[in-house]
């Protein structure tokens, strides 16, 4: 069977290259087509694998300002023909769902999301800082680019979703049904529980406005609890302008770091939305229970009152609520362990080779 990889764009890491590097390494002699790859900044060892880029990688500046050829993304995946392969697997945020094959061809699509730029644009416009001009173009495109994202959705055999949150939107959206194969995340080897915590409250991601790091900031400062926030990102300036004596700033945390980081915390704070969400499952791996906000990805990989617990409105307040009344002694570490297993990238391998074979099999009956 020959197996044909698609990912929207390979210009920054984040939780969609996670996946992508999984399914690298699962199908080593696939293909992997891509509208853009900005080589040097990406992971060295793709370098060795066959990677085929569309004529967009070409365009000015694309590589640091994609969102500015949003509406050529359709136009560029509709003319990539992959009909001589036996099966597609895609990798999709974007458009990427929109690649041509013949009826030979079955087509799986691990969906990260439905275009958010198409159904959810003026989130994801002020999430990614759109000056008001790029803003008012794109926008305009907007019908033509939803009428076309949900055609391109139409083709798509079996749609693979990372959550519930996912499942229901691709209902929505394109009316499809979809089954949950969770993302990888590397949880079983890396991350332990440590034997004592020191006490503080940890918080670990992009500092950019909609991860919400704000809540959690102002929430400690307030109360005048300990807390590490790791990472950087455009809001740094802000929320330290926010903070008070007891929040530490640690900017960027090397990955070796992170285990012992997560381990030692009091409860890791997750206050921002997100479609999945890996780092409460590393914070669960190590054993520490989670304080997030309750919608999202979340909504599958935290259980209320055995691994963390939920608040649900984004505010200020909600989360001092929550914080004045925790009590992490009353979470079994190795109980949250256990629970955060599920995601380990084993599953996710075997889940989504099983899966594959199956639907293959029904293709050709």
């Amino acid at each position: 069977m020959r197996l044909a990889l698609v990912h929207d764009w390979l210009n920054q890491l984040g939780g969609a290259e996670d996946v992508l590097d999984h399914l690298l390494r699962l199908y080593p002699e696939a293909p992997l087509y891509t509208s853009i790859y900005d080589r040097e900044n990406m992971p060295a060892h793709w370098q060795n694998h066959e990677i085929h880029t569309l004529w967009m990688d070409k365009l000015p500046n694309i590589y640091r300002k994609h969102q500015r050829y949003l509406p050529l993304y359709p136009l560029a995946w509709g003319g990539l023909d992959l009909s001589d392969y036996d099966m597609i697997l895609s990798n999709k945020s974007g458009f990427c769902h929109g690649v041509r094959y013949d009826k030979k061809t079955l087509h799986l699509c691990y969906c990260l999301a439905p275009t958010r730029y198409v159904w959810q644009f003026d989130a994801y416009a002020a999430r990614e800082n759109f000056a008001q001009p790029i803003r008012w173009a794109v926008k305009s495109q907007i019908p033509w680019m939803r009428a076309w994202d949900k055609k391109a959705a139409q083709r798509v055999h079996h749609f693979i979703a990372i959550s519930t949150d996912i499942q229901q939107r691709i209902k929505k959206y394109y009316g499809r049904d979809s089954v949950i194969i969770y993302p990888p995340v590397e949880v079983k080897e890396r991350f332990q529980p440590a034997s004592s915590t020191d006490g503080y409250f940890l918080s670990v991601g992009r500092l950019i406005p909609y991860k919400r790091v704000d809540l959690i900031v102002e929430a400690c400062t307030r109360l005048n609890l300990p807390l590490k926030v790791g990472g950087t990102g455009r809001d740094r300036e802000r929320l330290e302008a926010l903070a008070g004596p007891t929040v530490e700033f640690l900017g960027y945390v090397p990955d070796a770091d992170l285990p012992e980081l997560f381990a030692r915390c009091k409860a890791f704070v997750f206050p921002g939305l997100e479609d999945f969400g890996i780092t409460p499952v590393q914070a669960q791996a190590a054993g520490r229970p989670v304080i997030a906000y309750g919608a999202g990805g979340v909504l599958d990989t935290v259980i209320p009152g055995k691994t963390g617990v939920l608040f649900y409105e984004q505010q200020v307040e909600a989360l001092i609520s929550v914080l004045q009344n925790f009590d992490d002694t009353a979470f079994n570490p190795d109980e949250i362990r256990q629970h955060a297993l599920q995601f380990d990238s084993t599953v996710f391998e075997q889940r989504l080779t099983e899966y594959a074979a199956r639907a293959w099999e029904q293709f050709n009956r």
